[in-house]
């Protein structure tokens, strides 16, 4: 095969898998549930329910663990001071406080408000391996951590920001 059909084939290849990351597109459902999750109030709807509830693309995002573009989202560029919680049950997530610009074009986070309000799980789609976020609550697709952050921890928690809602310190 010659190098100039190699090429063709690889940017091929790139540009499909580019698309499907961005586009997003149906996996089958993960359970990232840990030890003590029992005592978690569980949100559960149907498919329908969540349809009928979210607006396409939160439905898209959240429930069909899709990826909105970045540098798009109202969170990106966004720092106030407040709690960031889940669009589908308002669950707790993240803290203003644990919020920094990691240049990627989605809100990053160094740390969850707690332990018990995020879920992981492996993510293996569009030939990668990631650790995908969960709420803990509702099981929404929130976005992905990785072990690129600044310290104390080390990881930044990348969210989609059409997962989340906004509430500003002193209307909690």
């Amino acid at each position: 095969m010659s190098g100039r059909i190699k090429l063709v084939l690889l940017l091929v290849l790139i540009g499909a898998l580019s698309v499907a990351v961005f586009l997003g597109c149906q996996a089958p459902p993960t359970d990232g549930r840990q030890e003590g999750d029992d005592a978690v109030d569980r949100v559960i709807k149907t498919d329908e329910e969540w349809r009928e509830i979210l607006p396409p693309e939160q439905y898209r995002v959240t429930r069909m663990k899709g990826t909105e573009r970045p540098f798009s989202g109202e969170f990106n560029d966004f720092y106030e001071e407040g709690t960031y919680s889940c669009v589908c049950c308002s669950n707790p997530l993240f803290s203003s406080d644990a919020k920094y610009d990691s240049g990627t074009g989605w809100p990053s986070f160094w740390e969850p408000i707690s332990d018990q309000s995020i879920a992981t799980a492996r993510d293996t789609r569009f030939l990668m391996v990631r650790t995908a976020v969960m709420c803990i609550r509702c099981d929404a697709h929130l976005g992905h951590v990785f072990k690129d952050g600044p310290e104390p921890t080390g990881l930044r928690y990348c969210i989609n920001s059409v997962a989340l809602d906004f509430v500003a310190s002193g209307e909690e």
